[in-house]
């Protein structure tokens, strides 16, 4: 059963039937909740010149050009100083980064990491090695780390009395196949996060995407984080009336 707190709703009927403010064990996070089957979820990481869009108001500016709105986006993975990605990472059903399995330095290779994925009209969220032995072929997807949560089980490296305290942000899918993002609104530990996503968002498999740098932007609530430089976002878009 998903319990929520609500602290806060957007005004308008569409973001404020996908976000809202929760609290989980005394730390406030912003959720938004969309249906792969009716919303429009995508990834993106470069612009029509071939750049990193490197800012929510930059792919923004770039949809318009084709009337198309952005309800809502999030930093979607980890990436490399030249704002690619690290992981995998498909767009429009073209892998533009291969999986990356290997052994390392950071959070990204805190192990299992996972892959976030998206099909027509359905969404998952699957461990890496589980992903490639998968077969399957998504239209979208990117690559991020650790796994937060693991077919119900939290990640093995998590302690619920860590001091590691940071920004986190991340996405599940629930049990009915709703797509959760969600950010917490200040520092936070793994151990905290991951079960607001197992036992307060009921998704039994949840991946993170990005610490410090979690940014988030919802026009309906007049936000959009530009602190830091971005590479990979995915977005909820919708097209305009002509």
């Amino acid at each position: 059963m998903i319990i929520l707190t609500v602290l806060a709703f957007a005004a308008t009927a569409s973001a404020g039937e996908a976000c809202r403010k929760v609290q989980h064990l005394g730390d406030g996070y912003t959720i938004c909740i969309f249906d792969p089957t009716a919303d429009d979820i995508q990834l993106f990481q470069n612009d029509r010149s071939g750049k990193p869009y490197g800012s929510f108001r930059a792919l923004e500016n770039d949809l318009r050009l084709d009337r198309t709105y952005v309800r809502f986006a999030m930093n979607g993975g980890m990436y490399l100083d030249d704002q690619s990605p690290v992981g995998l990472f498909i767009q429009n059903g073209r892998e533009l980064k291969a999986i990356n399995t290997n052994k390392g330095w950071g959070n990204f290779h805190l192990l299992p990491n996972g892959v976030f994925y998206l099909l027509p009209g359905r969404a998952g969220v699957m461990e890496s090695r589980a992903f490639v032995a998968s077969g399957i072929k998504p239209f979208y997807a990117t690559q991020s780390g650790p796994m937060l949560v693991i077919d119900g089980t939290l990640h093995p490296s998590f302690l619920a009395d860590s001091n590691s305290l940071k920004s986190r942000n991340g996405v599940g899918v629930t049990g009915d196949g709703k797509v959760v993002f969600a950010v917490s609104d200040g520092p936070v530990r793994f151990h905290d996060f991951a079960t607001l996503f197992r036992d307060d968002l009921g998704c039994a498999n949840a991946l993170f995407l990005d610490g410090s740098i979690s940014s988030l932007d919802i026009p309906e609530w007049q936000r959009r984080d530009g602190l830091f430089p971005l590479g990979p976002i995915i977005a909820v878009t919708e097209l305009l009336p002509g």
